[in-house]
């Protein structure tokens, strides 16, 4: 950014500096209760994006990548659905169906929980890096 550009944007920085750490523990809160009632991974994946898409609105694309560089969103995009799909393979190999996660414990109900859990962070993982990815395709000056 420009150095003139950015003192005109000094409240929305010192404001964005407050709300992103709120937005992110908000994501969280939304991640691990998602099992107990509304929220998943999904929710939680576009608001713990939405907290890096601020941050690049407000401080420019350039710092949110030093922040979140692409490499490290091909890793969570990769891990994610590995997650989800290793989740039902250990399903398989413990003697149920593909994503039959009562075969996770020895309580039926905790293996779901785990299991669904599992899943759940799989799906966070995935929509985060894929929101902020599509963020950078779209902001970007670059060919």
């Amino acid at each position: 950014m420009v150095k003139g550009l950015q003192q005109h944007h000094r409240v929305l920085q010192v404001i964005s500096k407050l709300f992103i750490p709120l937005i992110l523990l908000f994501a969280f809160y939304v991640q691990f209760h998602g099992d107990f009632g509304p929220g998943g991974g999904f929710q939680a994946g576009v608001i713990f994006a939405s907290a890096f898409i601020l941050h690049g609105l407000i401080f420019g694309e350039g710092r949110t990548r030093l922040v979140m560089p692409p490499y490290v969103l091909r890793f969570l995009m990769s891990f994610g659905v590995l997650l989800y799909a290793g989740t039902g393979l250990v399903s398989i190999m413990m003697g149920g169906n593909y994503l039959d996660h009562s075969v996770l414990s020895e309580d039926a109900l905790h293996g779901q929980h785990w299991g669904i859990f599992a899943v759940e962070l799989g799906v966070g993982f995935t929509v985060t890096a894929v929101m902020i990815t599509l963020f950078y395709c779209f902001s970007s000056t670059r060919p």
